[in-house]
C-alpha cells in the first residue's frame, strides 16, 4: 500500500470512531435532557407540596387563636385568595 492509502485509511478508522463517540453523546445528552425534565418534575411538585403544608400550618395556627371579627374576615379574605390560587394551578395543569 503507499502511503496515500494508509493515511486515508488511517483517517476513515479515526472518522468511524469520532462518529461511534458523537453518537454515544447523542443518546447521553437525551438521556441526561430526560433526567432533568424529571428532576424539574420532582422539584415543581415538592415545592408546590411545600407551599400546601406552609399555608395548612398558618391556618391551623390561625384557626386556633381567638379571632376578633375583622381578623375573622381578613382570614376568610386570605383562604378564599388560596382557593383562587389553587383552582388557578389546577387549570394550568389541566391544559
Amino acid at each position: 500500500m503507499s502511503q496515500l492509502d494508509q493515511q486515508l485509511k488511517r483517517l476513515n478508522e479515526k472518522l468511524q470512531q469520532l462518529l461511534k463517540q458523537y453518537h454515544s453523546l447523542q443518546k447521553e445528552n437525551e438521556r441526561l435532557k430526560q433526567e432533568f425534565q424529571q428532576i424539574t418534575s420532582r422539584y415543581t411538585a415538592a415545592s408546590l407540596q411545600s407551599e400546601k403544608w406552609q399555608q395548612q400550618t398558618e391556618i391551623l395556627k390561625l384557626s386556633k387563636e381567638q379571632m376578633n371579627e375583622t381578623e375573622k374576615k381578613a382570614f376568610e379574605k386570605r383562604l378564599n385568595q388560596y382557593v383562587k390560587e389553587i383552582d388557578r394551578c389546577i387549570a394550568l395543569l389541566n391544559e
